[in-house]
């Protein structure tokens, strides 16, 4: 993967876009930090439907897999709760 700095991507965009197509992936960095991926949108395709879990797939594995898909708890306040002492 070729690395381009984000001043350079924005200059040349139109040689950036033609790298992603030729080339493969082109990764962008911001003061030498990627920090993001341009990919054709073949590849981009391919790589949202891989990861999607099938529910058949799910319902036909030899383990449970509920752990992956459980909410995370929301952080309730706690009121107090009056006095009823008087």
């Amino acid at each position: 993967m070729r690395r381009w700095e984000v001043e350079t991507a924005k200059a040349r965009f139109s040689e950036f876009l033609e790298a992603s197509l030729k080339e493969g992936p082109q990764v962008v960095s911001c003061r030498g930090v990627e920090i993001a991926v341009l990919v054709p949108l073949e590849q981009w395709q391919r790589l949202q439907v891989a990861g999607r879990p099938i529910l058949k797939d799910l319902l036909l594995a030899p383990q449970p897999h509920t752990d992956a898909y459980r909410p995370g708890r929301r952080h309730w306040r706690h009121r107090r709760s009056p006095d009823l002492e008087r």
